[in-house]
């Protein structure tokens, strides 16, 4: 059984506030009445998150927090609580507990701050920090171009907008490379251009390389041919009318006509493109 993560556990036995759960000899953990689904019975085996209440009791809820232990997040500051810390909404009755010293700056309430969750070891409670690096993995990345990651966007700098990679590392979106502003606390799916020798990731909303290209040429050559062998696209179009009909960034775009070109596949009207078999 961990504590601030998903476990697969047994009902033991049943009792007036609800159904205990088998915690590991000799641990029960209750699980309140209000998450129980009828019909479940001692025996059965529940997937349920497993947090301290407000009285430093283990207990199991059938929801799933907005971040576990291990986990970032771009949560919303509920409450401050002088000489203690700020509270936060993470998704669970209970408000995740931000303490003074895990701000790198004062918080307010209403604020909206990036913090990870990570587990006390000496209180065994699940607090959170915004001093982001300790928490992050010491290993050196092992990934390769164009693999799909999951983002989590911390912060805006000149170069871009820095992002937590897979809850691991650190990487960089480059503006140069978007085509429209993203939002702190985004969570999306982005891609691996390249990792630098300091361990920091440079990272793509597109997929790298020949991957990106491939599929777009498709795309551009069926839409061709569901609009009689033209389209009102070409190397000229905005960034952002490209992303919405095509949905990616006008870089891969152009690569992806400079292939169909170099293969005598389309022409260029100026304005426009068609089939050079039309």
């Amino acid at each position: 059984m961990e504590i601030g993560r998903r476990n697969t556990l047994r009902v033991v036995r049943e009792a007036t506030p609800g159904l205990y759960l088998d915690g590991g000899e000799p641990l029960e953990i209750l699980l309140p009445g209000r998450y129980i689904t009828p019909g479940t019975v001692p025996g059965n085996v529940l997937d349920v998150f497993v947090y301290l209440d407000s009285e430093d009791r283990l207990v199991a809820t059938t929801e799933t927090p907005h971040a576990m232990v291990g986990e970032f997040a771009y949560l919303k500051v509920v409450n401050v609580a002088p000489g203690i810390g700020a509270f936060l909404d993470w998704g669970l009755a209970k408000d995740l507990l931000l303490p003074f010293r895990e701000q790198t700056t004062r918080v307010y309430r209403g604020q909206w701050v990036t913090v990870g969750v990570f587990l006390d070891s000496a209180s065994k409670r699940i607090v959170a920090t915004m001093r982001l690096s300790r928490h992050l993995s010491r290993t050196a990345p092992t990934y390769i171009e164009g693999q799909p990651v999951n983002l989590l966007i911390t912060s805006k700098s000149p170069l871009g907008y820095n992002a937590i990679v897979e809850n691991a590392h650190r990487g960089l979106l480059y503006h140069t490379d978007l085509v429209s502003p993203l939002t702190l606390g985004q969570k999306l799916q982005g891609f691996v251009r390249k990792v630098r020798s300091d361990g920091k990731i440079d990272l793509s909303l597109d997929a790298a390389g020949y991957k990106r290209v491939t599929p777009i040429t498709e795309q551009i050559l069926l839409a061709l041919q569901a609009n009689r062998g033209r389209l009102a696209f070409d190397d000229a179009t905005s960034p952002q009318v490209i992303r919405e009909k095509f949905g990616v960034s006008k870089n891969v775009f152009k690569q992806a006509l400079g292939a169909l070109y170099k293969k005598r596949r389309i022409r260029f009207l100026k304005p426009g493109i068609e089939l050079a078999d039309k």
